[in-house]
């Protein structure tokens, strides 16, 4: 992790998650002191949340899109073709 890492919640979606997948494998190598571990874990679940709530955000601008007269219609994917 840069020493001057942006703040998750100013990074866009898109980079939180490549560095987030960029933890995980770290982690998953077993190479890291414990220490650094447990830095990496902590910007891990900052990264974590900081998506979960632009994921929230993003709903919740689907269902004001989607709206139908006063009432917020739920957001249904499409299904997934294979």
């Amino acid at each position: 992790m840069p020493v001057a890492a942006k703040k998750p919640e100013n990074m866009d979606f898109e980079s939180a998650l490549a560095e987030l997948e960029g933890l995980v494998d770290q982690l998953e190598q077993g190479e890291l002191s414990l220490e650094q571990a447990l830095k990496s874990f902590e910007r891990g679940v900052q990264l974590v949340r900081a998506g979960q709530q632009r994921l929230n955000q993003a709903e919740q601008q689907v269902k004001i899109l989607m709206k139908d007269g006063d009432t917020l219609a739920d957001f249904t994917p499409a299904e997934n073709e294979a």
